[in-house]
């Protein structure tokens, strides 16, 4: 795989006001998609997600997401430091989980698969539409220009289980799509369990275009809710 310069993506800073995360470009300030979506959660889900704390309990509740996110912070440094080509293979001669998960992307969805890398951790930021996010990878993946995420879980999951994560794929894509002149039509999941199962799942066509559409619905929930505040 190589390094292509051919798209510039900005540098930007981000903040957290009233527990949303922003970004700032010049002088405007852009809500992020993981902010939109979490205060744009339909009520089943947040019923759901309160369940589920009071199942386990609330301190506990607290731990397994505390620890869920450092290790995807982990994942995704050793996988980004492996396609800079800051390691090699013997860089995960370890027993570490989120080495072990980074090696299990990397071997079965990675290799020979992706062509061409345009950027990682790219800052998108669709003036048209007003929000922003980060984007794991762009690249040409199996031929065709793409965004991937990278996630890990506690558990395998089921695709009606993880709808917010397509939904942050359609808004990365239409922000590349508007920004650049693209024609992104495919997103991509590379997924490891804990258990170092890994799963891919892929949006293409008109389903992307679907989730778009839907991002863009949810973006419109979260322009209404912060009017009426």
């Amino acid at each position: 795989m190589k390094w292509n310069t051919k798209f510039n993506y900005p540098k930007s800073s981000r903040s957290n006001e009233d527990g949303m995360r922003k970004y700032l470009s010049g002088d405007e300030k852009y809500p992020s998609v993981t902010s939109i979506l979490s205060l744009t959660k339909s009520e089943e889900d947040k019923a759901s997600l309160e369940l589920w704390k009071q199942r386990v309990g609330y301190k506990e509740a607290n731990r397994i997401k505390n620890d869920a996110s450092r290790r995807g912070t982990s994942l995704h440094s050793y996988i980004e430091d492996y396609l800079r080509g800051r390691v090699n293979e013997s860089f995960f001669e370890s027993n570490e989980q989120h080495k072990n998960m980074a090696k299990v992307i990397i071997e079965n969805g990675i290799k020979g698969k992706l062509e061409e890398i345009y950027g990682m951790e790219a800052t998108l930021i669709n003036t048209r539409d007003k929000y922003a996010g980060t984007a794991d990878l762009i690249g040409i993946y199996r031929g065709n220009l793409t965004i991937l995420d990278f996630k890990q879980a506690n558990r395998p999951k089921k695709a009606d289980y993880i709808q917010d994560y397509f939904l942050q794929l359609g808004a990365y894509t239409l922000a590349h799509n508007i920004v650049y002149k693209t024609n992104i039509s495919s997103g991509v999941i590379l997924l490891c369990t804990v258990d170092n199962l890994f799963q891919d799942f892929i949006i293409e066509g008109s389903e992307l275009l679907m989730y778009q559409n839907l991002f863009l619905g949810r973006l419109k929930i979260f322009n209404d809710l912060k009017n009426s505040a």
